[in-house]
């Protein structure tokens, strides 16, 4: 995937799409072969390299609310990662950062107090999005990051992707079954069958 790129990843349900997402950044552990980020192969690396390369690649889940920890308030949520992948920062670092990634996502400042269930869909998943951005992520698999919102609800965040795309220069893998979701977002396509890629072209 080149940088500032867009990969569609597409095929039909239970061929391999989330795994080989889940693979890529390793929240799965890959059975075999190289991931190769930036010239490391990420499939070697130990858990403590493995830590220094993690702030650089996110993920955005499908469901935002089965992704965001109900006990925790947004404010927690953005700062949960930043205290683990950037340990050095100050709370008054991390307090800065949830805000700013707040404001960029399109949430006001009020928003940081509550909790999951006391927003929408659609500002869950834009709390699932400033959660990946606040750790400054080069590079983020969307797994069907919009497949469980509204039609209206999902061209909002499509064009929030877009443009934070655009803004910071970021890589995406986007894993969907929605081929106007592929004709929007995607420079690239590439098709999955029963685990493997059996395609690939622009979009």
């Amino acid at each position: 995937i080149k940088k500032g790129t867009t990969l569609a990843l597409v095929g039909e349900s239970g061929c391999g799409k989330t795994t080989a997402g889940k693979s890529i950044i390793r929240l799965i552990k890959p059975t075999g072969g190289a991931i190769i980020f930036k010239g490391r192969d990420l499939a070697a690396l130990s858990e403590k390299e493995l830590k220094a390369q993690r702030s650089l690649m996110q993920i955005i889940f499908q469901d935002p609310y089965s992704s965001l920890n109900p006990r925790l308030t947004v404010k927690e949520t953005i700062e949960e990662g930043l205290r683990t992948l950037r340990p050095g920062m100050t709370r008054a670092e991390r307090a800065a950062k949830t805000a700013s990634v707040l404001q960029r996502v399109g949430l006001l400042p009020e928003m940081a107090g509550r909790y999951p269930h006391e927003v929408s869909g659609g500002q869950r998943q834009r709390i699932g999005i400033a959660r990946a951005l606040a750790v400054d992520p080069e590079f983020i698999v969307c797994d069907e990051a919009v497949s469980a919102l509204d039609v209206s609800v999902q061209a909002q965040i499509l064009n929030l992707l877009k443009s934070i795309q655009r803004d910071f220069g970021l890589s995406f893998l986007f894993i969907t079954h929605d081929l106007g979701v592929v004709e929007y977002m995607a420079d690239e396509v590439a098709v999955m069958y029963a685990g493997k890629i059996v395609e690939r072209n622009t979009a």
